[in-house]
């Protein structure tokens, strides 16, 4: 009688974190493969102009991605300083919220 308790509520606590976890299980591999394709595109791009495209972070750049978007994170916001704060943080998500539901 407890250990059926207790397994079902341990079948329930994992359930709600795998339920939890689930999106990132599939936004993360979609976000890292996007940012491969980009470095892949830049190479291809840099090998037609006739120079070595991203080869600086990693070996022959293939941490590049990596370091784009930790610069991408790490990036200051200017907010300037005639400008209502709030609407300047909230405006882009607000028109990027409008473009999804129409």
């Amino acid at each position: 009688m407890l250990f059926d308790t207790v397994l079902n509520l341990f079948f329930s606590i994992f359930y709600t974190v795998i339920s939890v976890f689930e999106p990132f299980f599939i936004i993360l591999p979609l976000l890292i493969s996007v940012a491969y394709f980009t470095l892949a595109e830049r190479k291809v791009l840099g090998a037609i102009h006739k120079r070595l495209g991203p080869n600086v972070i990693g070996l022959m750049g293939i941490l590049q991605p990596l370091s784009d978007g930790l610069k991408l994170f790490l990036k200051e916001t200017i907010i300037p300083s005639n400008a209502d704060a709030l609407l300047f943080v909230l405006a882009p998500l607000i028109t990027f919220t409008l473009s999804l539901m129409g």
